[in-house]
This record gives C-alpha cells, sequence and structure tokens, in this order.
C-alpha cells in the first residue's frame, strides 16, 4: 500500500444560538453522500488557527475568531481529488450569532460537491441515515458541555 500524504487541517465545531452544529453534505461520484463540519487543509505557511478562521470564512462568510483549539483527532481517508491522506486534525470551536451562513466563498469544487448545508441538534444527527465525520462528533459535543 503506497505511503499516505501527511494532511494538517483545521476544523470548525460552529455552534448556532440553538445549539446546533452545521454540517455540509458532500455528493462525491464514487463514494456514499456524506456529511462534515466546515474546515480543510491548512495551506503551507499557515498555522492551524489561521486556517480555521480561513476555512471559516470561506465556507460560512462568518469572520469570527476561532479561539483555542479543543480537540485533535488523526484520521485516514481519501480525499474527494483521489489523494490517499494521513490527516493531523484540529478542532475550534466557534459560535455563531445567527444561523445564518453565506456560502459566496466556496470554491467551484466545493459549490459542486457541497450541494447542501443544515444545523442539526442531537436528535437529528443520531436519525442521520448517511455517514458524518468525524464520528465522534456527538461524543466530542457532549465531552464539551455543548449537548
Amino acid at each position: 500500500m503506497p505511503e499516505r500524504a501527511a494532511r494538517p487541517s483545521s476544523r470548525i465545531l460552529l455552534i448556532d444560538p440553538a445549539g446546533r452544529v452545521l454540517l455540509f453534505r458532500f455528493v462525491v461520484d464514487d463514494r456514499t453522500p456524506f456529511w462534515v463540519t466546515p474546515g480543510g487543509a491548512v495551506d503551507p505557511g499557515e498555522s492551524y488557527g489561521q486556517a480555521a478562521a480561513r476555512e471559516l470564512l470561506e465556507e460560512t462568510g462568518l469572520a469570527l475568531p476561532c479561539g483555542e483549539e479543543v480537540a485533535q483527532r488523526s484520521a485516514e481517508f481519501v480525499t474527494v481529488e483521489g489523494v490517499s491522506v494521513h490527516a493531523d486534525e484540529r478542532y475550534y470551536l466557534v459560535r455563531a450569532p445567527h444561523a445564518r451562513i453565506e456560502t459566496h466563498g466556496h470554491t467551484e469544487q466545493e459549490r459542486a460537491m457541497m450541494r447542501e448545508w443544515r444545523w442539526f441538534d442531537a436528535e437529528a444527527l443520531a436519525a442521520l441515515d448517511e455517514p458524518f465525520y468525524p464520528e465522534d462528533l456527538e461524543a466530542m459535543l457532549r465531552a464539551l458541555g455543548l449537548w
């Protein structure tokens, strides 16, 4: 098996005033649709925190401070571009002032694959019949005292 590429990434646990978490639904030709938190790869020269703030703005239109890292996960997966990676994911908790987001900052690729977004409470997340990542999102939010 070929070696996986290192992929540092920042993910955002974006919580609205009702205590729900934001997830984006990805539809990719070669896999089952799945849901993920906002975020993405750290660009060269960027810190994890800087990447979190950039990704938050690009994906939601919200220019908010991302604060301190609240969790770290390692994950191995194949990106939507087909690259096998070992991701060092850092998570940042951000509280949104409202439930409105703007997706005008999405890249062309994101617009093609991120077909919808939704705010989830614990019950809605448990009822979701498609995969979501991180897989332990509910436990992570409970550990942070959010659910």
